[in-house]
């Protein structure tokens, strides 16, 4: 028998020998006149003698995280809501079977609830003076002692009710992610904006350029993709005149799991009619500095021992970027004219690779606005650290972009890099239905050459423009990776409440826990 085994069946009998006490093993609810926080809060300031003077009845309930007798007398500490309180229990005071249960049959992680008053005690450590003890829950499996010590990074996750338990900034976090997307509603609902569902199961997997997940519907007979994005959805709502709509939801894409991606993620999309993508750069700038006071109290945040300041931002195209970084032992840096054709960026490629590890990727027989995005990717990116907008990009990897006027071969688009994380995409929508299936044809062509991520043919989008729609800005921020910046964090499983893992065999865990038939 394992010692997880052991203890569960140990834990068990004690449950039995509670309920002999008159105690419910599993009660239904627990009526508080506090929590701890609210406790902590409210009297944390006051002295002994201001508690002795207006004594404060309370009841309150929590984890207990801390255990220990003096003989007829014991301290013990709650948690709730990620802090704690220290309960004070004298046998004179709770009786016998009450005292029998804490000192005897109470273990660490078994939820109780308290009936007291609150005291200093001669250390001055605000506590609740005990006169009765409920008993709400057993923990059948031991709490570890040093969760921070196990080697297993993944169990955290894995086990993410008992990370939360040990490790109150975990639980900060999740606390600051809440904030995010609320900071993110306010600020949109305040400039007219109006939240919308769009669907999850789409007969077109279409917005973005990714693999899908692919499910199927009994009844109907037809295959379903989870979608990849709510794109075309919502540039549907701004034909149908919701001229500024935003969602707040889950995207699915059939792709690798990293410390920045992971197959279901959280992403805000918005639009806004009669707009182009400089207004919505100027709004992305405003709204994430917001986002950041909102969460942090200021616009600079640390990020991996580096500052990043949401209140600073800088502007480049993705030629400018290729420009400024590029690496100095392949000089001369390049300029805007060699970017003009294929053979000219061919060429920047040969002297790119000549000196740069490792070799960038090259297909001549891809558009040669592939080869400057993977240019960029290549050179640039790593160095985007402060809040920056890259804009203007090509028109082969941009299928629903509008085309800037002057430059037919570059779109009015652009991404949100932050702390190295590209966190944001966003353009002018393009809203010429002829032009949309050019497009779309186009991505067909590179589906046909193997491109599994090429976008897919939507012939009822295109009737939806052909109804009318204004011109148009739109955006994505992914709110898994903008809240890993704002809380530190090191992976996108770290902001995740339950990431995506590798499954147990059930009966594997059935048999560690003793739950087993």
């Amino acid at each position: 028998m394992s010692f997880e085994e052991s203890t569960y069946q140990l834990r068990r009998d004690k449950l039995r020998q509670i309920e002999a006490l008159g105690q419910e093993s599993y009660p239904h609810k627990f009526a508080f006149t506090h929590t701890i926080p609210d406790i902590l809060e409210k009297y944390s300031g006051a002295s002994g003698e201001d508690l002795e003077c207006d004594r404060v009845n309370v009841r309150v309930a929590g984890r207990l995280m801390s255990i220990r007798g003096q003989g007829k007398a014991g301290f013990a500490h709650l948690q709730q809501l990620g802090k704690r309180l220290q309960i004070y229990v004298k046998l004179d005071f709770v009786g016998e079977k009450a005292f029998k249960l804490y000192k005897e049959l109470l273990d660490l992680g078994d939820f109780i609830g308290v009936s007291g008053y609150l005291f200093r005690t001669r250390t001055g450590e605000l506590s609740v003076h005990v006169e009765q003890i409920t008993f709400l829950a057993k923990d059948l499996l031991p709490l570890p002692e040093k969760y921070h010590g196990l080697s297993d990074v993944e169990l955290r996750y894995r086990q993410r009710y008992v990370d939360l338990t040990m490790n109150p900034e975990v639980r900060d976090v999740f606390v600051a992610r809440s904030k995010v997307v609320k900071a993110i509603r306010s600020f949109l609902d305040a400039r007219g904006f109006i939240e919308v569902e769009t669907p999850m199961m789409q007969p077109i997997a279409g917005g973005a350029a990714a693999r899908p997940f692919i499910t199927h519907h009994n009844t109907l007979d037809i295959d379903l993709f989870l979608r990849i994005a709510p794109e075309l959805y919502l540039k549907r709502l701004i034909v149908g005149g919701l001229d500024r709509v935003y969602e707040i939801n889950r995207n699915f894409r059939n792709e690798g799991i990293s410390t920045q991606h992971n197959p279901e993620f959280t992403m805000l999309e918005f639009y806004q009619a009669y707009a182009d993508y400089h207004d919505l750069m100027s709004l992305t700038e405003e709204m994430l500095a917001h986002v950041a006071r909102e969460v942090n109290g200021n616009t600079v945040v640390s990020y991996q021992g580096r500052e990043i300041d949401f209140g600073n931002w800088q502007r480049l195209s993705m030629r400018e970027a290729i420009i400024k970084y590029w690496p100095e032992n392949s000089a001369p840096a390049p300029q805007m004219s060699d970017f003009a054709n294929a053979a000219s960026v061919g060429k920047l490629v040969e002297r790119l690779n000549a000196t740069h590890t490792p070799h960038m990727p090259y297909d001549p027989a891809e558009p040669a606005g592939k080869t400057i995005a993977n240019m960029f990717e290549a050179v640039a990116e790593e160095h985007l650290w402060q809040p920056t907008i890259l804009y203007d990009f090509p028109v082969a990897i941009s299928p629903l972009s509008k085309n800037k006027k002057d430059e037919p071969d570059w779109v009015e688009r652009f991404e949100v890099f932050v702390g190295g994380l590209e966190i944001g995409n966003a353009f002018s929508e393009l809203n010429d239905p002829e032009e949309q299936r050019r497009r779309f044809e186009q991505q067909l062509s590179e589906r046909e050459r193997g491109d599994e991520e090429a976008h897919a043919m939507d012939e009822d989008y295109i009737r939806a423009l052909s109804y009318g729609m204004p011109p148009t800005g739109g955006e994505g921020i992914g709110i898994d990776r903008l809240t890993m910046l704002l809380t530190d964090s090191k992976s996108i499983r770290d902001v995740i409440l339950f990431p995506l893992l590798r499954p147990q065999k059930q009966d594997e865990i059935a048999e560690a826990t003793g739950t087993g038939g």
